[in-house]
């Protein structure tokens, strides 16, 4: 089956709390759902919007946190990557932004539907925890990240 080509500008959200974890998401790609990962918060910008308006947007859409864009730091990392989901072959540029929150609650409330159906849990990782994980996670230097972040805030990952 050919996949529809799809070029995107994205926005992806490292919620990080007080004890330096990030949030991240478990789920799967609906054409392959035995196929199971870990993911950042995050998705395409809008037409008319910055990154960090697509950052605050996705974050509280994907997980129901609020935020303003001056709460974001960052680009923390860019990437230009390429993967398939679901009916889609997706080249993407990709700007990670980071967010500390405190006591947040989750929420998968207000995803789209297809998020809803795909989107298995949550789950709150330390950098050490992502370095010896067998489970899929991306992206696959997201422990890198994590640790340049804490350095930048001046607090161990």
């Amino acid at each position: 089956m050919t996949k529809i080509p799809l070029r995107r500008f994205t926005a992806r959200v490292l919620p990080i709390d007080e004890q330096g974890r990030v949030l991240l998401l478990h789920g799967f790609d609906p054409a392959r759902p035995d196929v199971r990962f870990w993911f950042t918060i995050g998705g395409a910008v809008e037409d008319g919007e910055t990154l960090q308006q697509a950052a605050a947007r996705e974050l509280y859409e994907e997980v129901g946190i609020r935020a303003g864009v001056e709460e974001f730091t960052g680009p923390h990392a860019e990437a230009l990557i390429e993967f398939e989901w679901g009916e889609y072959a997706f080249t993407q540029d990709q700007s990670f932004f980071a967010i500390r929150v405190d006591d947040a609650v989750v929420s998968f409330d207000h995803m789209e539907q297809i998020e809803k159906d795909t989107t298995t849990e949550y789950r709150w990782w330390s950098s050490q925890e992502l370095e010896s994980t067998e489970e899929v996670v991306h992206p696959a230097d997201l422990a890198t990240i994590l640790r340049k972040i804490a350095e930048e805030d001046g607090n161990a990952g």
